[in-house]
């Protein structure tokens, strides 16, 4: 199936299970070893106002390429009628646009890329 045909939810869903897993996996290496730390760790980065942040500091970084722009633009923009009630329509709409792209990214094979991404966000060098 051609990606560019794939609803951006669905490739919000993909990357959103891409996203958590990197963050888990971040997060034990980091040494934390209760799951309750785990959790509250975790929610800095897996939130729509986290991913929302991650995703505006890239932009500003200009580290996307053209193709990744669209899926970018083309997610944040999609009307999906419904939004979380714990956060605003348009955070919610940038972390479903940075969720979209690692769905878009994973669903291409393109993990190098992934993780470049991936490696931004955790480290902190944004």
């Amino acid at each position: 199936m051609d990606v560019k045909q794939i609803n951006v939810l669905v490739l919000a869903y993909l990357g959103d299970s891409v996203y958590e897993n990197y963050v888990r996996s971040f997060l034990i290496s980091k040494g934390i070893c209760n799951v309750h730390d785990l959790q509250t760790a975790s929610l800095t980065y897996v939130s729509a106002k986290g991913q929302a942040y991650f995703l505006s500091k890239l932009l500003e970084r200009g580290v996307f390429s053209d193709e990744e722009m669209d899926v970018i633009l083309r997610s944040r923009n999609y009307r999906s009628g419904r939004h979380p009630k714990n956060c605003d329509i348009l955070t919610y709409k940038h972390a479903t646009a940075l969720e979209a792209l690692i769905g878009y990214l994973r669903y291409l094979h393109r993990e190098t890329r992934i993780q470049e991404l991936m490696q931004w966000i955790l480290e902190g060098n944004l």
